[in-house]
């Protein structure tokens, strides 16, 4: 992920350095995906008083009042919002990490863990026959991303999805004779259809070209860059700057209620496409972010990135 300005934090305990590898591994699932239930990235928390500040719509200023409120309840360990998501993992594991053979099986009772005791609302439906698994596991459930990278550490963040602004994410297959005037305009008539049906305010991610697939999988993962990382190509930052502006001067507002802040932020990333295809993939997420990181070193030494350990 370029432009990560995360600062890591060493604190671990004396759990953390456990020589059983599934161990560490479950346990910092655990503490992932309560971080990510309860407290908001300190950038998604800034931006969040910022735009609080700044709000002249009085009934936009209630709502994000009320946004900060509830942010302050959750800080106990209680989570933010009652859909916890649906439990996505990004795996980042070094060529060189000895303990590969872990991981699947320690993130999938890691969530049965937080599930339990966190605790997570229970979110993974069968959809063929019905039915609530109860434990947020299931089939390929959790979705784990992986990329097998340079090194000798694993790098894990929780991304737990909530429903709502999992709704209004798409995919659109637009002509390439459209140009960047047509990718602009489907993330902002999209954002005009659903209003405030994701709870805003959003942070949209923005995947162009590659295939269908490729076109939202970029799209989602922009969703997990820091508010204040621009693009390295400034193509791109402008592209990043026009929707955003684009989306805020609708004055749809936090909630769909009206105001100055509809998007937080908004994130661009590419892939070559075909001639013939311009794919577009558009994710949406809520005002409440959920996203945790940490990495683990081939020692068992365990870094939280995003949250730092006091508190659990």
């Amino acid at each position: 992920m370029f432009g990560d300005k995360f600062v890591p934090i060493n604190n671990c305990s004396e759990a953390d350095q456990m020589e059983d590898p599934y161990q560490v591994i479950h346990d910092t699932t655990f503490r992932l995906l309560k971080k990510a239930a309860t407290v908001l990235p300190k950038d998604v928390e800034e931006a969040l008083k910022a735009a609080h500040e700044r709000e002249t719509n009085e009934t936009a200023k209630t709502q994000l009042s009320a946004i900060l409120t509830n942010m302050e309840i959750a800080e106990p360990g209680i989570p933010m919002c009652q859909d916890t998501g649906i439990m996505i993992f990004y795996i980042k594991v070094g060529d060189k990490f000895p303990f590969i053979g872990e991981i699947k099986n320690a993130l999938t009772e890691g969530t049965r863990k937080a599930t339990a005791e966190v605790p997570l609302r229970p979110n993974a439906v069968n959809p063929i026959v019905g039915g609530n698994s109860g434990d947020n596991t299931g089939v390929k459930i959790p979705w784990i991303n992986w990329e097998i990278v340079e090194g000798d550490s694993l790098e894990i963040t929780a991304f737990p999805k909530g429903g709502g602004s999992e709704n209004v994410c798409i995919v659109g297959m637009l002509k390439p004779g459209v140009g960047l005037t047509g990718v602009k305009k489907l993330v902002v008539d999209n954002a005009m259809k659903y209003m405030g049906a994701a709870c805003a305010p959003n942070i949209i991610g923005v995947g162009i070209g590659g295939g269908s697939d490729i076109a939202i999988k970029i799209a989602k993962q922009q969703l997990m860059r820091p508010l204040n990382d621009k693009h390295p190509e400034p193509e791109v930052a402008k592209i990043e700057e026009e929707i955003m502006e684009a989306i805020n001067t609708t004055g749809i507002g936090p909630m769909g209620l009206g105001g100055d802040t509809t998007v937080l932020g908004v994130k661009v990333d590419y892939a070559m496409r075909h001639p013939a295809s311009l794919p577009v993939g558009v994710a949406v997420q809520c005002w409440a972010a959920r996203q945790s990181k940490a990495i683990i070193s081939k020692d068992l030494k365990v870094t939280y990135v995003t949250h730092p350990l006091e508190g659990n």
